[in-house]
Formats: structure tokens, sequence, C-alpha cells
């Protein structure tokens, strides 16, 4: 356990970091991780606070966190999020040593997973799991009975509406708790203030992409999409200070998306990346990151399970770019619709 040890003597009013070796969840000495030497406030009667206590993941968005850390796992870790992701009811009842036996894996590559997504004890994980499987028990149900788990192939017409219902609608769930809030405020601030912005993605991503530059274009905004990866490449080298580039891709890591968001770094544009992985490759070159959380099914892979959530994102980044300039959006939006109702086919 880390101990923060007030010390009122110290002229910067900190405190200095003490080690007490304690016994993990498996029983083992705790000698695992970092000590975290950031100084943080402490009350003023200078009691003792441990890393628990200051710092505790939203139970909210435990799950999340499993999908969003499975590409950087290691295979032993990733059987372990497995588990969870795969059924979380059972899994929230089972010990360190059940889940290890279960997940064909050790003890102590148990104690690193859920260290490294965040929770300092086991019982912690577990606590918020149920709380997370709670809230989705109730908010699947759809008609006479909750439709849970993968799509299969005996599934009947109903069962599959109700299933892929349940898994768009707690995606949207999902990542409206998990999108950075500050991320999207400056985000917008970009957007707002650019005098292009160029939109990039390979797939069902790139359909995104022209729905972000259809919908700014519909308020005054100059905003391009491009379809192909070396007419997008080009682009973004044409791109300056002035200019936006977004780069989405669900898995972070398509080689031209990210060339493409590097480029336009390169050039002097600011950059926006949305994708479901925080510790993806494109994150580490994008001025600013939001996160999707995307749910996917053996059906439903990537090209499916990440468009609703990313729509998503991109329907809030347009709403509080249209909201910062409202009157001028509204008008906008109003010639947009005046322009081509007439070409609507007349009601026989």
């Amino acid at each position: 356990m880390i101990v923060l040890r007030h010390t009122p003597s110290n002229p910067q009013g900190g405190f200095r970091i003490e080690r007490h070796w304690s016994r993990d969840d498996t029983g083992h000495p705790d000698t695992s991780g970092p000590i975290d030497s950031t100084r943080t406030p402490l009350p003023a009667n200078g009691t003792h606070v441990t890393s628990e206590a200051l710092e505790r993941p939203d139970s909210r968005t435990v799950l999340v966190r499993m999908r969003q850390a499975m590409p950087s796992l290691r295979p032993s870790e990733r059987r372990i999020a497995r588990a969870f992701l795969d059924d979380p009811a059972a899994a929230a009842n089972r010990s360190i040593a059940e889940l290890a036996r279960s997940s064909d894996t050790s003890t102590t590559s148990v104690v690193r997973f859920y260290k490294r997504i965040g929770y300092a004890r086991y019982k912690d994980l577990l606590l918020d799991l149920t709380r997370q499987t709670t809230r989705e028990e109730v908010e699947s149900a759809v008609g006479r009975r909750a439709a849970t788990g993968d799509i299969d192939r005996d599934d009947t017409i109903d069962d599959i509406i109700a299933k892929v219902s349940r898994n768009e609608r707690l995606s949207i769930a999902d990542t409206a708790e998990a999108l950075d809030r500050e991320a999207l405020a400056t985000a917008v601030g970009y957007v707002r203030d650019a005098r292009r912005v160029d939109s990039f993605g390979v797939g069902a991503s790139s359909f995104v992409g022209l729905d972000l530059q259809q919908k700014l274009s519909r308020i005054g905004h100059t905003a391009l999409n491009w379809p192909d990866a070396h007419a997008a490449i080009t682009a973004a080298t044409t791109l300056d200070e002035s200019c936006v580039a977004v780069a989405i891709s669900h898995t972070g890591a398509t080689d031209t998306t990210v060339k493409f968001l590097a480029v336009a770094g390169d050039a002097g544009a600011r950059t926006i990346a949305i994708t479901n992985h925080d510790s993806s490759p494109i994150v580490e070159i994008a001025d600013v990151v939001l996160t999707t959380a995307a749910r996917e099914t053996v059906l439903r892979s990537g090209a499916f399970g990440s468009r609703i959530a990313q729509l998503m994102v991109v329907d809030c980044l347009f709403i509080a770019v249209a909201q910062a300039s409202y009157p001028e959006s509204i008008s906008a939006l109003r010639r947009t619709y005046q322009a081509v109702r007439h070409s609507k086919t007349a009601p026989r």
C-alpha cells in the first residue's frame, strides 16, 4: 500500500511517499506497480491517504475499460478480459483462483490485469462489475424478455432484433459515459474556429466521416471527406494551423488513417481522433482523442459494432459546434432545407 504522509515542515506544503508492503488478493506480498510521486492536496488534519482513496475508477465504465484495453493486453490478460466480457455476471462470482483456472492463466496474471484497468483490489472490481451487470439487465429488457449474449445460429428474427437493439443501445450508453467531456469541448473549439475540416476513415469509418462532412457543410463550414487514402494523405499536406483533421478508426491502428493524421499534424493542422481504443497508435499522434465504447459480436465485428458509437460521437460534436453559433446555424439549416424541399416527390 502507498501511504502519503503529510509533512507540515515541508516549505512547499507537500508530503513524502512511504511504501508499506502488504498482502495482495492472492496472499502474496504486493510489490507491483510504480510509486506515484505526483503531488496531491491532502486534508488539513494530516490524515493518511491510500492510493485506493486517491483514484477509484468509475463503476459504470468497468466493461468499457476492459474492451478499450484489449489490444494492449498480454495474451493471458486478454483471456481474463474475455472471461469478464463474455459472461460478466458469472465472472463477478468467481474468486481469483477460480477466474485464473477458467482462463487458463495464473493468479498473478489476474492481479496484474485488474491493476492494469485501474483497480487496487479485486473485490472493488467485482463490486463494480456487479453494479454494471445489474444496470445492463434492467436496460436490456426488450418485449417479454431480455435478450443477451452473441447472435446465435438458432436465434429467431425476434431474438436478432432484441439482441441488436440491446447492443446498440448499450453501446450508445457506454460511449456517453466514457466520452471525455473536456476533450469533446476542445474538439468543438477546434472545429468551430477551423477554416477547413478534413475527415478520413477506412471502411465503415469512411461513412462516419462522410456524415460529419455533410452535417458541417449544412451549417456553413468548409468540410471535406476523403474516400481514397492517397487523396486524403495528399490533401493533408496542404493543411495548416487554421485547419482541422479528423481521423476515424475503430482500432486506432489502421495504417493509412494513422498516416493521414500524422501528415496533417506535421503540416500544422490540429488533429482529432475518434477511436475505440485509448492505447492505440493513433492516440499517440492526435491532439484530441474522442473515445467510443462499441460492443461487438461475432457477426458484428468492427465494421458494424463501431459505427453506431462513432455516429453518436459525431452527432455530439456537430450539435455542440452548431450551438456555439446558434443563430447562424439555425439560419443555415433552414436555408439548406428550403433548397432541397421542392426536389422531393409530391404525394399522390
